[in-house]
């Protein structure tokens, strides 16, 4: 018979080998405090470095808890948390980065809010050692979400979040190539919450985010979950329309009564652009829309996994 396991950690890893040694040492005696039954399961997402090698190391150490998911490649950091949602076997799944920003020993904050009945738990950083820009990116993207949205997450950025096997197993369900986790989630709760958490700086390396990243990230965000900027810009296309509508009446009324008009070439022109603008803006808005829909018609799997390290269970 298997055990019941109660906790699973998913920890996506993608060029981590600076930061995995301080890292088992803290994860492993934080769970091993918590006296119920879990599991960790690392995702590796196409490293380059020695963190594969590593993962198999802890794996031969801690084979009894330790579940390892070598991705054949790069697939980004989405797709390896959904790996290990497939992977996972707890009846409650944390996610965790694998930099140590968001400290293991705040997993036991997570479980206390489930133990109250929640059955998804964000969590809020409670002092963020971000740069300024990443700051302010991320509060304004967290406003522009909720306003399109109606998702409501005070800080999306923090990995560190706690997932009921229901939740889990909707999401596994969900075929999409391009989403939000934590969104999805949310959508699927019942009784949401969240709680605050700490948040220390980087341990060591770099972040793999990027303002290219980050802008991708809130694309995905806007167009999987919310077809109001399409709505809002059929609204302004309107608007524009009866607005240059009223502008050739204008001008057509003022040629007939006033005369041609000599020095208003560069008024129009300045309108022309401005009009050029929003069509090419209008586009761009429509191509991603077009470019969700083509990605997820070609129906390509979401990752390929190499290898996967674990102990049989015996019967």
């Amino acid at each position: 018979m298997k055990s019941v396991i109660d906790l699973s950690v998913v920890i996506p890893v993608y060029n981590e080998q600076d930061v995995l040694p301080a890292l088992f040492d803290r994860l492993y005696p934080a769970l091993d405090a918590l006296g119920v039954c879990y599991e960790i399961v690392f995702v590796n997402d196409g490293s380059r470095d020695k963190s594969p090698a590593m993962l198999a190391a802890q794996f031969d150490q801690r084979p009894d808890v330790t579940r390892v998911v070598l991705f054949n490649g790069n697939f980004g950091q989405h797709r390896a948390i959904l790996a290990g949602f497939e992977y996972s076997r707890g009846e409650r799944v944390v996610t965790l980065d694998a930099d140590l920003q968001n400290p293991p020993e705040d997993i036991k904050l997570l479980l206390a809010e489930m133990d109250k009945g929640h059955d998804y738990v964000g969590s809020i950083r409670r002092q963020r050692n971000d740069s300024l820009w990443r700051h302010l990116a991320s509060r304004a993207m967290n406003h522009l979400r909720e306003k399109l949205t109606r998702i409501k997450m005070t800080d999306q950025g923090c990995m560190m979040r706690a997932y009921s096997r229901r939740i889990i197993d909707t999401i596994n369900q969900c075929n999409e190539l391009h989403t939000f986790i934590p969104a999805l989630a949310y959508q699927f709760a019942q009784n949401p919450t969240e709680v605050t958490v700490g948040h220390e700086e980087r341990f060591a390396g770099e972040s793999k985010y990027s303002l290219y990243s980050l802008i991708r990230l809130n694309f995905d965000l806007m167009t999987g979950f919310s077809i109001v900027p399409l709505q809002l810009f059929s609204l302004l296309g309107m608007l524009v329309s009866a607005g240059s509508g009223v502008l050739v009446v204008y001008l057509v009324l003022r040629r007939l009564i006033v005369g041609p008009e000599v020095g208003g070439l560069f008024t129009l022109f300045a309108i022309a652009f401005l009009l050029i603008g929003i069509a090419l803006f209008g586009i761009g808005l429509l191509g991603e829309y077009i470019g969700r829909i083509y990605q997820e018609v070609r129906d390509r799997p979401r990752y390929v996994i190499g290898a996967v390290l674990e102990q049989k269970d015996k019967p």
